[in-house]
């Protein structure tokens, strides 16, 4: 998600003060980074962040405590573990509150438990971010490592596959750990259901999961699966930063960011782009997606409907890679004579310029879907309509009808998605519509601010929990 500057509003409300001239130049450049390079556009996003959360004075760190739910955590001692450092959902979100503790003057201190031994650039990009607004980052073991969570006020565990990094670190220490432990959960598929991961699942003080269909799937396949129980279970929906709401609030940004996006891919005004944003993976369906694609424009040929020229956007490749997969995907369309209306964009975090671009969003994640599905949060608040998957968090998120579409997961919503894509393209008023009202869906539940009050509801628990028990 790409970050503009804040700007006390101006942007969003259409000022002229120099915050929000800077604003417009800084988008403007955000799309020569947001088409080259998904490292540098994160680093760019990070430049642009306020430098007061990182190293605020005391007086500032305790305005914004008071002004934040999350106040009560000034000068708390947090550890965060991570299963990996990447581009992917669940360090990005781990990143992300960890910046919003910073912010309220907590101490956070970050490990990464599964960590290549060789220079990466996202890593050490990441890592510098980190650093930068004052997160400390620690080796994943060793003694420092043990007696941080030892001395932590709270330790959250990001991820199911996280909790290999329990016995190996803090060894006979783990019981006196594990009643301030958090254990944030994002995963979905069976293969994160071991006992190897998650033996230690029971005793945590709670369990912070991202949908309620998610938790219901935990509940009864640890239960049956692995014959443990959960512990109390929380479920906290996400919310879009203060900063993509601003992007998707401006007008003139959005325009900007529209017209030179479309420029690069070869796309007219005039066109309809339905995109797919995810990495690239069997499990989030860009294969079906195309084959919709493709079926819907064989529909509109036959129905002979006249529609706008059509594209598909498929965001998310790893150009250098080039798995089989992807192989698989780019085979597809020059099999089928669609190479001119599909393009494949490069993984990136600076995801604001496409959903600026485009014109449906299409969330194709399958078996049990997404846990959650933060694109499609910031896809509606672009005024997006979309068509996703009836599995998962996306149905928590999706008013079918309404805010978008829904289709089944499999092969067999492959013909469904392709009417859907055909109705859209061929119902202007409609595409309009359902954005508006994604729109005033996100509004209503789907915030920064209302993330940062459920996961404050959460911690508060964990820490009244971790006292009792600490208490003689």
């Amino acid at each position: 998600m790409a970050k503009a500057p804040s700007s006390s509003g101006t942007a969003a409300a259409g000022g002229r003060g120099p915050a929000h001239h800077r604003t417009r130049l800084l988008l403007v450049l955000l799309v020569a980074v947001a088409v080259s390079a998904s490292t540098a556009g994160f680093l760019l996003r990070g430049a642009l962040r306020d430098p007061c959360d990182a190293h605020g004075d005391s007086a500032s760190l305790t305005a914004a405590a008071e002004g934040s739910p999350l106040g009560f955590m000034r000068s708390k001692l947090v550890l965060l573990v991570s299963h990996e450092l990447s581009l992917s959902g669940g360090p990005l979100l781990l990143m992300e509150l960890a910046f919003l503790l910073r912010h309220v003057g907590s101490q956070v201190v970050w490990i990464t438990n599964q960590r290549s031994e060789e220079t990466n650039d996202v890593t050490y990009s990441l890592e510098h971010k980190m650093l930068n607004h004052g997160v400390q980052v620690l080796p994943a073991r060793g003694q420092e490592a043990a007696d941080t969570a030892r001395k932590a006020d709270l330790v959250i565990l990001n991820t199911a596959v996280a909790g290999k990094w329990l016995d190996p670190v803090l060894k006979d220490h783990v019981p006196e750990v594990l009643p301030k432990i958090l254990w944030w959960i994002h995963e979905m598929r069976g293969h994160y259901f071991k006992l190897e991961y998650v033996k230690h699942l029971p005793f945590v003080a709670g369990a912070m999961i991202d949908s309620h269909t998610t938790a219901e799937y935990w509940k009864s396949r640890t239960s049956d699966r692995l014959k443990i129980q959960m512990p109390q279970t929380y479920v906290v929906h996400l919310g879009n930063s203060k900063e993509l709401m601003e992007v998707a609030e401006d007008n003139v940004a959005r325009r900007v960011l529209r017209e030179h996006i479309r420029e690069s891919l070869g796309v007219q005004s005039e066109d309809i782009v339905f995109a797919i944003i995810n990495s690239v993976s069997r499990g989030k369906g860009q294969d079906l997606f195309l084959q919709a694609f493709y079926q819907s424009l064989q529909l509109i040929q036959q129905k002979k409907l006249k529609v706008p020229t059509m594209h598909a956007v498929v965001v998310g490749s790893d150009m250098n890679a080039q798995t089989k997969f992807e192989t698989q995907l780019r085979d597809f369309v020059v099999k089928n004579g669609i190479h001119d209306r599909v393009h494949f964009v490069n993984k990136t975090l600076a995801v604001a310029p496409y959903l600026a671009a485009i014109d449906v969003l299409v969330q194709n994640s399958q078996a049990r879907g997404e846990c959650f599905g933060r694109i499609t949060i910031e896809a509606m608040a672009f005024k997006l309509p979309v068509l996703g998957t009836a599995a998962g968090g996306t149905t928590e998120i999706v008013l079918d009808g309404s805010t978008g579409l829904l289709h089944p997961a499999g092969k067999e919503g492959v013909t469904p998605l392709a009417k859907n894509i055909v109705r859209l393209a061929s119902h202007a008023e409609q595409r309009v519509s359902m954005g508006k009202k994604g729109y005033d869906r996100v509004k209503e539940r789907f915030m920064e601010h209302h993330m940062a009050e459920r996961i404050a509801a959460v911690l508060k628990d964990v820490l009244k929990k971790s006292r009792e028990h600490t208490r003689p």
